[in-house]
């Protein structure tokens, strides 16, 4: 049975979601607290995490108040890391394959995403760079859903750590587009979004996306609003 875990998370950044998400697929009892990312308590950096990022989790120790953690909790962060963390907690749970094939497929499809659809995004949202190379990363993923036998999720027919640390992404690409925030010409986010929605060369890809976005923990961890404000306001892409 998994100790006591206190997660220190933000809404406003995308990559902060991957954490809780994976806590409520696996149904985790755990204490949430909200960091304000430009106004860090004076505690956090020595007391959490001495590199002051976010996330972060204390794992085991006493149950104390969030903003006072025992020196008797293990520390730990880096979104991915603890997202591998959270499923070896609970081996029940099948976001880690059991396999040792499928948790590498399951980590070979996160590195297809990294490194194909990550730069293709931040290139066409924040320079208006070419789609095309998103395109692509969204063609190279697909050959990896079809690979893998017509599978409901990246690996297999449940969801793995390979669909908890895409989806988030996946997620602020669909709001990005869908309100043509960017440094894209005014229209052309839609205009892609679309493609991908209604072009046959996507399909496969697209409804995978959709059977992501109906999981319950998704809808429970993404918060559209908070991220565009930031997003808007900051130019946070």
């Amino acid at each position: 049975m998994a100790e006591q875990i206190t997660l220190y998370t933000a809404k406003t950044l995308i990559y902060l979601v991957l954490d809780e998400l994976a806590l409520a697929e696996v149904g985790a009892q755990f204490t949430r607290y909200e960091i304000d990312l430009g106004n860090k308590p004076d505690w956090y950096a020595p007391k959490v995490n001495p590199a002051s990022k976010v996330p972060a989790i204390a794992y085991g120790g006493p149950i104390v108040p969030a903003d006072q953690p025992s020196p008797d909790s293990t520390k730990l962060a880096e979104s991915l890391i603890l997202v591998e963390l959270i499923a070896d907690l609970f081996p029940a749970s099948p976001l880690l394959p059991s396999s040792p094939v499928e948790r590498a497929q399951a980590r070979f499809f996160i590195d297809t995403f990294a490194n194909k659809f990550s730069p293709a995004y931040m290139g066409f949202i924040t320079r208006a760079e070419s789609k095309e190379p998103l395109f692509a990363a969204f063609e190279a993923l697909q050959n990896l859903l079809v690979q893998n036998g017509g599978k409901k999720f990246a690996v297999n027919d449940d969801f793995t750590i390979a669909d908890a640390a895409v989806l988030p992404f996946f997620a602020r690409f669909e709001t990005v587009l869908s309100n043509d925030l960017g440094a894209y010409d005014e229209g052309e986010g839609k205009q892609l979004l679309n493609t991908l929605a209604t072009d046959s060369k996507y399909k496969v890809f697209w409804d995978y996306f959709q059977r992501l976005k109906a999981r319950e923990s998704f809808k429970k961890t993404y918060w559209p609003v908070s991220f565009l404000f930031v997003f808007s306001s900051c130019l946070v892409f």
